[in-house]
Parts: C-alpha cells; structure tokens; sequence
C-alpha cells in the first residue's frame, strides 16, 4: 500500500491553519485527486482520508476551490466551524473523511435521491476502534450507505471500517454492523439528523426513509461519483470554482510541476503554535426530538 505523509501550514485552530499532503517520495500531491480511489481495485479496499477524527468537534475537509486542495477548516460567518455536540453525541462520532477521487457532480439528478450532488467528494465514515490522525490516509472496506438530502443535495455518507481494525473480518456488510455494534447505525442516522440543529436549520432529511443500503449499492455509487471525477478532471465537465491542480494525472490539463506544487504550499505561513480552541465548543445541546 502507498504511504503518504503530510505537511501543516499555519497555526491550528486559525483561519490559515492548511495541511498539504505529500507521497512516499516527499513529492506535494491533492489529496483530491492524485490518492488513488481504491487501494487495491481486486479486493474492493478503497482509500480514506480522515478529515475528522472521532470525538473531535473541528469540521475540517478537503478545500475543493483551492490549489492542491488541502484540508483546512471549514468557516461560517467569518469564524471557524464546529460541529455543536447534540446530547448524547461528543463531536463526531466516527473517523470521518472522503474517498479520493469521487465527485458528487451538482449538475447531475440522482435517480434514487431525486437530488443534485453537493458538489464535493463523497463523504465516508470510519467505523473502527483506531481513533485516527487528521490527514491519515487509511484502508477500508465498504459496508453500506446512508443518503442523506443535505438541504436539497444529495449528500451520500458511506460506512465502511478500517481493513487493520482487529474486528475487520467480521464485517463485510452493513447488517454485520447491526450484529456487532447494535445502536451504532441508528446512532448515526440521529446524528446527520440533528446535528445542525443548535445553528437554528431544520432536522436533516434522508432518501429511503432513512434506511442504510447495503454493500454493493453503495460500491456503485462510489464508483458512479468516480466516472464524474474522471469528466471533471479532463474537463469533459464545467466543476465551476472546483481547483483540479494535480501533480500526477498525465491525462489531465490541470497538471503541474512539483516546482508549482512547493510554490503553492511555501506561499502558506509556516505552522506555529496553536491557538486555542473556544470553550462553548465543548457545551452539549439538548432539544425535544421531532
């Protein structure tokens, strides 16, 4: 399996807070696009970048609209972005990131949503006992999805489980899931329901009445979300704002040098001291269910 490795820019817990990625030749990749989707096409073991550990509270995610893409925190109003913690949940609740190479292409109307894509990678949960690093690149195998409707896009949630996990053998389907870890997928399903609720928007809604689909539904909708990466990096389709600079894609017209590569990383503050992180991010919010 490659390995990769990562580089941070700025102070964490700031606005210019980045972390850059790097291949096991110390050469600066997009985590976007140049990690491979699978990790090993013949076992269906993909890749997983981990954007948030589990626990923490910090949304951080791949910046699609900036050069090499690199994860940084998201922003609302000018101020950093954490997840509320919705009582019983701390934070996020899995590993949680994106698989490479996927895009959920907003111009296209899901046959099973009814919904446009949202317009970044598709998003993936961890489900295993490692509490992972910020920029961790993993291995997981895919048990299932759940499509949430993300105010008004599709926003599918995949759950799968590290393959180094020690319980990774028992699972091979989202009903093993159900047999193993009883209340973990409801708890999820409550999660992505509620969690924007203390920033005052309405409950989430779900495609299938909320019901998680099983492996290879979910095997195809990666692998779907894959061929419109593919029409967005060659640009056989408009990505709008979506930055496809890449270090490795000898087929695509976004291609750089690893001299622009370091150009763009060395541009970014160099990484200093923390700053800390405010103390309301740790208060628990509690409201009547609907």
């Amino acid at each position: 399996m490659a390995s990769y490795s990562v580089e941070e820019r700025g102070c964490p817990n700031t606005l210019e807070y980045k972390i850059f990625f790097k291949n096991n030749k110390g050469q600066y990749i997009s985590p976007f696009h140049d990690i491979p989707m699978y990790a090993d096409c013949n076992k269906n073991v993909f890749n997983m970048i981990v954007e948030v550990p589990r626990w923490t509270n910090a949304k951080m995610e791949i910046t699609t609209k900036e050069a090499l893409n690199p994860i940084k925190q998201d922003v609302k109003k000018g101020k950093l972005r954490y997840v509320a913690n919705v009582f019983p949940h701390k934070g996020y609740i899995w590993n949680y990131g994106a698989i490479p190479q996927t895009w959920e292409d907003p111009n296209h109307k899901d046959e099973h949503t009814g919904c446009c894509g949202d317009n970044d990678p598709i998003d993936i949960c961890d489900i295993g006992s490692k509490v992972c690093s910020r920029g961790e690149v993993i291995q997981v195998k895919i048990l299932g999805t759940l499509a949430l409707i993300d105010e008004g896009e599709t926003d599918w949630k995949v759950i799968a489980i590290n393959i180094e996990d020690p319980e990774a053998a028992n699972y091979n389907n989202i009903d093993d899931v159900r047999k193993f870890k009883p209340g973990y997928l409801e708890s999820t399903v409550d999660w992505f329901r509620r969690y924007k609720v203390p920033d005052g928007k309405p409950e989430n809604q779900f495609a299938f009445n909320g019901e998680l689909k099983d492996r290879v539904f979910a095997i195809n909708v990666i692998k779907s979300t894959h061929e419109f990466w593919k029409n967005l990096v060659t640009k056989k389709t408009d990505g709008g704002g979506i930055d496809c600079t890449n270090t490795t894609l000898t087929d695509s017209p976004f291609s750089c040098s690893q001299a622009a590569a370091e150009a763009i990383v060395k541009a970014a503050p160099a990484c200093g001291a923390a700053d800390k992180i405010p103390t309301e991010v740790d208060k628990w919010h509690y409201y009547q269910k609907q």
